[in-house]
């Protein structure tokens, strides 16, 4: 496995109790300009799936899976919240890694989901004497190991809301600025979602598909990418569709904008109108998503990502 000592897993963060949500969610917007008013709608969506984000038992599911496979040690740190990813570098110097890969939980490029990680990696190792040198693993948008998962689990979603269900592909919504700006690996964050809803859509059997967008919070003044998925849902129910499958490729687990935007908000649309509607998992722990991360810790080393890749979007203040 190259010359790896180790491997950390970086991933977002979430809540584990409810009076840690609002210090999470304030975390996660420092500096964006979110509208208090949003940050408390967010809030109430996570106490009303009692206080704690799926994700970071998630987090520990996958590496539980990859443990079975990877002779390495594994750790794991957070953007936002513990285990933040400070505390795990500290933790790898104590144990004597000296170079580790590091793998984001984000398979498409954009700022947040790349060059962010990127910023989290250096400021952690920063914070850290003589602090291991972390490689970052590519983006996985179209590997075939995440195609695979991915479809596997729309099939089965196709199952249960009949085979003429409408595929509908969802991503988080992100500002314009950001989702026009190119990724290391090519291509930008708009284009990397549709080829790999194309590569699934195909592996289904299947030529046409919608992508659409979930989970906006940014200011109301920023444009962001459009339709909404519940705005979706309307028009194709004006459209005659009866039945759709919601297939989330823009997330790697089932943590809460899944579950709170997809399996309640969407869900909620949908029956509203009278759709029959489905959602598939997330990629999770199927096998040949963890066999995935094990295919890109034995692969070639990754070309670090240029400077310029995927910047920051401009700040907006909110009115």
């Amino acid at each position: 496995m190259g010359n790896y000592e180790a491997l950390v897993v970086v991933s977002f963060g979430g809540p584990e109790r409810p009076e840690d949500v609002l210090p999470f969610l304030e975390n996660v917007v420092r500096g964006r300009g979110v509208p208090r008013e949003r940050l408390l709608e967010v809030e109430a969506h996570y106490q009303r799936m009692g206080g704690v984000s799926p994700i970071n038992q998630q987090c520990r599911d996958l590496i539980a899976e990859l443990e079975k496979i990877v002779d390495l040690p594994i750790y794991w740190g957070n953007r936002n919240w513990h285990p933040f990813l400070t505390d795990t570098v500290r933790q790898m110097k104590a144990d004597g890694v000296r170079r580790a890969a590091a793998f984001a939980t984000a398979a498409t490029s954009s700022y947040s989901s790349c060059r962010q990680y990127i910023e989290d990696i250096a400021r952690a190792r920063a914070a850290v004497p003589d602090a291991p040198e972390l490689v970052k693993l590519p983006h996985f948008f179209d590997h075939p190991g995440f195609v695979a998962a991915m479809t596997d689990h729309t099939r089965a979603a196709l199952t249960e809301a009949g085979q003429g269900a409408r595929l509908v592909f969802t991503a988080h919504s992100i500002p314009l600025s950001m989702a026009d700006t190119a990724g290391p690996q090519g291509g930008a964050y708009q284009s990397q979602l549709h080829r790999t809803a194309e590569l699934v859509t195909a592996a289904c059997g299947r030529q046409d598909f919608d992508l659409v967008w979930q989970s906006r919070s940014g200011p109301p003044q920023v444009p962001w990418l459009e339709p909404d998925v519940c705005d979706h849902l309307e028009r194709l129910h004006d459209k005659g569709t009866d039945a759709v499958v919601l297939v989330p490729i823009g997330f790697v687990s089932d943590h809460m904008e899944v579950r709170y935007d997809l399996d309640v908000e969407a869900a909620a649309k949908a029956e509203e109108l009278g759709m029959r509607l489905a959602r598939a998992r997330t990629a999770g722990t199927h096998p040949r998503f963890v066999s995935m991360i094990k295919e890109l810790l034995e692969g070639p080393e990754p070309v670090a990502c240029p400077a310029t890749c995927c910047p920051a979007p401009k700040r907006v203040r909110a009115a």
